[in-house]
C-alpha cells in the first residue's frame, strides 16, 4: 500500500499567517503540522508516502522532511498547480500509486486515539484483501462544515453529503481515506461538483453505491481534529500540550514510530534527537533512548 499526503491550498482561513507559509508547516505544539498525518501514515506501516503541495511550497516540505530516510520511509513530491478537489490527488499521483492500494490523509488533519492502529489495520486489511474502500466516521458538533455521512435503520451509511446546511446526522466524514487501485480509475470519471473541485464524496459516492464501502466509526474517547482555522488550530496547540504533559508521551513522534516498526535503530534516534537537543522533542528522545538511559 501507497500513502499521500494531500498538503496544498490556499490556506485562506488562516490569512494572513499562510500569506507567507503553507498551513500544514505551521506548528502545532512542538512540531509541524505535516508531522501529524505523516505520523498516521507510518502506524498503518506504510514506507512509500508521496506528499502533494502547490509548486511555491513543494521546496519548504523538502527541506524539512528529506527523503524520509531518517525515519526508514521513501518520501516522494509532486505538485497541484490548483486546489482542483482531493480526488485529483489520485490522478497526480497515478505514477506513484502504480497497482498498488492507496491511503490519503489531509496534511491538516490530527488523530489520536490509543485503538488508532487497530483502525488503521482494519481499514488496510479490508483494502487489500477485500478490495473496499475505507472511510471513517467522527461524532462532530458542527458537522455543517463537513462531508456527513447518512444512516439507515440498522446503522449503515447510505448517503454522504458534502456540507449541508441541514446536517442529517452528526457524523463526520474524517480526512483519512483508504481505497484500492481503482480509485485512480473512479478519480478520472467523476464530474467536477458546482465549486468546480474533484470531490472526494464523490468518489466515496462511487464505491457507497457499488456496496464497496466500508465505514469506520472513530469512538471511545478518540480525538480528531481539523486545523483549519485559528481557532481549531490554537486547541489543536493546547491538546497536544496536554496530552504529552500528562501522559509523559510525545504524539507525533516520528523517530519513535519508525522505531516501533523495526525501520530504524535506537542509534539513529539518539543521532537525530543531538541535531535537536535542548527542544522538548529533542530531550524527549534523548531521555527514552539514549545509551547511557538507566
Amino acid at each position: 500500500m501507497k500513502g499521500i499526503i494531500l498538503a496544498g491550498g490556499q490556506g485562506s482561513r488562516l490569512f494572513p499567517v499562510t500569506r507567507g507559509v503553507s498551513k500544514q508547516l505551521l506548528p502545532v505544539y512542538d512540531k509541524p503540522m505535516v508531522y501529524y498525518p505523516l505520523s498516521v501514515l507510518m502506524q498503518a506501516e506504510i514506507k512509500d508516502i508521496l506528499l502533494i503541495s502547490t509548486p511555491h511550497d513543494l521546496g519548504q516540505y523538502k527541506r524539512l522532511l528529506g527523503d524520509g530516510s531518517q525515519w526508514g520511509i521513501r518520501l516522494s513530491y509532486l505538485k497541484q498547480d490548483q486546489p482542483n478537489g482531493l480526488a485529483e490527488a489520485f490522478i497526480i499521483g497515478e505514477s506513484f500509486i502504480k497497482d498498488d492500494s492507496v491511503c490519503l490523509v489531509l496534511g491538516d488533519n490530527i488523530f489520536h486515539g490509543s485503538n488508532l492502529v487497530s483502525h488503521l489495520k482494519t481499514a488496510t486489511h479490508k483494502t487489500n484483501t477485500n478490495q473496499k474502500a475505507t472511510i471513517f466516521g467522527v461524532r462532530v458538533k458542527d458537522p455543517q462544515r463537513y462531508g456527513v455521512i447518512t444512516f439507515d435503520n440498522k446503522g449503515n451509511p447510505i448517503e454522504i453529503i458534502e456540507k449541508p446546511k441541514v446536517p442529517k446526522s452528526d457524523y463526520a466524514v474524517a480526512g483519512l481515506y483508504f481505497y484500492p487501485n481503482s480509485v485512480i480509475k473512479v478519480a478520472k470519471t467523476i464530474e467536477p461538483s458546482k465549486r468546480g473541485e474533484l470531490e472526494i464524496t464523490s468518489v466515496n459516492h462511487t464505491y457507497l453505491n457499488e456496496e464497496n464501502l466500508h465505514l469506520e466509526k472513530l469512538e471511545g474517547g478518540f480525538t480528531w481534529l481539523d486545523t483549519g482555522t485559528h481557532e481549531s488550530l490554537l486547541e489543536a496547540s493546547q491538546f497536544i500540550q496536554t496530552i504529552e504533559k500528562r501522559l509523559g508521551i510525545k504524539v507525533g513522534c516520528l523517530e519513535e514510530i519508525a522505531f516501533q516498526n523495526e525501520w530504524i535503530s535506537k542509534e539513529s534516534i539518539v543521532k537525530s534527537a543531538m541535531l535537536l537537543k535542548h527542544t522538548g522533542y529533542g530531550d524527549y528522545l534523548l531521555k527514552k533512548y539514549s545509551k547511557d538511559e538507566n
